[in-house]
């Protein structure tokens, strides 16, 4: 028996990317079906991320004593320290990447596990982490490797 008796129609990839798990609450724009459930806590986890940033950094100070901005300092000079202990030369123009991508992942992990997302209730489905989703999954993993060919193309 061969693997063609098991795929309906269509080629093997179109079919397995229409596989779905449980409810899903999707938004039509156009000719674009969106996955609510994971823009809707995507926009949180920037939301925070940019609401950290700008608390943090209201009133710069050049001695920072006792005050959030120490917080902000610390948190750039971390992901200074990762990029640059796993790019080594020519890592500043990387900080922001990865900085960002960092933070992202960091942020929606920390919202799956603190947050109770299962009391916000939707017509169909429930809110989770966005590192959840597959698609966000492959979306940063499309992009690492896009920056990754790029910065290997020009070196």
């Amino acid at each position: 028996m061969s693997l063609t008796n098991f795929i309906p129609q269509g080629n093997l990839f179109s079919t397995l990317s229409a596989v779905e798990v449980g409810a899903h609450l999707y938004w039509q724009i156009g000719d674009f079906r969106l996955h609510g459930q994971v823009l809707i806590v995507s926009w949180f986890v920037l939301f925070v991320i940019c609401a950290f940033t700008l608390i943090t950094t209201a009133q710069l100070e050049t001695f920072p004593f006792q005050s959030r901005q120490n917080l902000a300092e610390y948190v750039f000079e971390f992901i200074q320290d990762l990029t640059k202990t796993q790019i080594e030369e020519d890592y500043e123009e990387w900080v922001g990447f990865i900085g960002a991508v960092f933070l992202f992942v960091f942020v929606s992990n920390w919202s799956g596990a603190l947050l109770p997302w299962k009391v916000i209730e939707l017509p169909e489905g429930e809110l989770g982490a966005p590192t959840n989703d597959i698609n966000t999954t492959a979306a940063l993993a499309l992009l690492t490797s896009i920056c990754y060919f790029y910065a290997g193309l020009m070196k």
